[in-house]
């Protein structure tokens, strides 16, 4: 049986979008390259990973003013799961406060 790919995102102590993209950068293992913005994010995410699961740490823990990229975070992933689904592949996403 293939081990399950996990990758964890962990937000809590994020201080501003730079540092939630070098963390996402971090914990998807993304090249040099990756251009720390939302399209770039859903373009490796697409592209480039192959994880079975993916686990969001501390998203209830980031300022108000963090909240909305957040919010881009989960959407992103949501449009990655159901875009996985068309192709009858699963992906598990989970968050966690």
């Amino acid at each position: 049986m293939k081990k399950q790919k996990v990758v964890t995102l962990d937000l809590r102590g994020c201080q501003s979008l730079e540092e939630i993209h070098q963390r996402i950068k971090k914990a998807f293992d993304f090249p040099d390259f990756y251009g720390e913005n939302w399209d770039a994010f859903w373009d490796l995410l697409r592209n480039e990973c192959d994880m079975d699961k993916v686990v969001v740490l501390g998203e209830e823990a980031v300022s108000e003013e963090l909240k909305p990229s957040v919010a881009m975070i989960n959407e992103i992933l949501q449009e990655l799961k159901e875009d996985r689904a068309k192709y009858g592949e699963q992906i598990e996403i989970e968050l966690h406060s």
